[in-house]
């Protein structure tokens, strides 16, 4: 396998997606929380691009072994396209996830127990989306799912792993009881902060999903597209792109997110342009990437608008 086949397999241009939280995370908590640990940002930012190129991996190789269409694995699929052994992408699978295992352990070491309860649930939803007999991605809970454990999951650990205990959350065990102890304001303050990357990311699964659609049926997928009708889909993108502003302001005015964060709003009309574009025609070659334009423009506004509100 060489390393461009590789970059295919695990489809690198996406990880945007872990990327944007993991960095908005980690300036989040130097923003609200002063807190910033470099050791445990880069084992953290590893661990979550190994485990993310695992996921996707799985991802493309359940789609070919599960293919009813035999055009889509044949000439479509980076695995039929390429010709790989399954076995061995099997293999390779298993080590990348076993080396993010490794340094989630690591990590949880260094931190607390709370990190090992959500790595395990990112985990787990991880490899399900598209793995088992009912994987989460052939089911109409995918966009949901994903917006959660990425948008939300990948930036409270961004954070957990940089604040102390007592600022954010924590679990302690005097076996065989164990306690949960937390900050509510501060998990609310992390969580409405993430609210712009939950609905992204989702949007991205709904959009790929709605241009998608009849491919997805021929390949026996029903993804929440599929029960709601492309029409509803569609309304919802643009509901969700929505919803971005209006987490940001909220944020705002309850003394979450710095007031430089405002700076997003001046973002709406290339997103809500581009959200017409996409409501107008839903076709992968053309449209899809509208997601992901959208998702740079709101974000890098958003790490921009965050490091000035750390300098000043």
């Amino acid at each position: 396998m060489t390393l461009a086949i590789f970059l295919e397999l695990v489809e690198i241009r996406t990880k945007l997606a872990s990327l944007f939280p993991f960095l908005l995370g980690v300036l989040y908590a130097g923003y609200y929380f002063e807190a910033f640990n470099p050791i445990n940002t880069v084992l953290f930012f590893v661990a979550m691009l190994v485990f993310d190129m695992a996921t996707t991996a799985i991802n493309n190789t359940m789609d070919y072994v599960k293919a009813k269409n035999l055009a889509y694995r044949d000439e479509e699929n980076i695995i039929g396209i390429a010709g790989l052994n399954v076995k061995k992408v099997t293999l390779l699978i298993i080590g990348m996830i076993t080396f993010a295992a490794v340094l989630g352990l690591v990590l949880t070491a260094r931190t607390s127990l709370l990190l090992l309860v959500i790595g395990a649930v990112c985990f787990t939803v991880g490899i399900l989306y598209t793995f088992g007999p009912f994987p989460i991605s052939r089911m109409p809970l995918g966009e949901v799912l994903s917006g959660l454990t990425m948008g939300f999951g990948i930036f409270f650990i961004a954070v957990l792993i940089n604040v102390a205990d007592v600022q954010l959350a924590t679990v302690a065990i005097a076996w065989p009881q164990f306690v949960v102890t937390g900050n509510l304001i501060s998990v609310l303050a992390v969580f409405l902060s993430s609210l712009p990357l939950v609905f992204t990311i989702a949007n991205i699964m709904l959009a790929n999903n709605t241009c998608d659609f009849e491919t997805d049926i021929s390949n026996h997928r029903y993804t929440l597209v599929y029960y709601i009708g492309k029409e509803m889909a569609v309304k919802i993108y643009g509901w969700l792109y929505m919803g971005v502003y209006v987490a940001i302001v909220l944020a705002v005015v309850l003394g979450f997110m710095t007031p430089w964060m405002l700076g997003v709003l001046v973002t709406f009309p290339i997103v809500r342009k581009n959200v017409r574009r996409f409501t107008a025609k839903q076709v992968k070659s053309e449209t899809f990437a509208l997601a992901l334009i959208n998702m740079v423009v709101i974000h890098v506004t958003q790490i921009i608008m965050l490091i000035l509100g750390i300098i000043f």
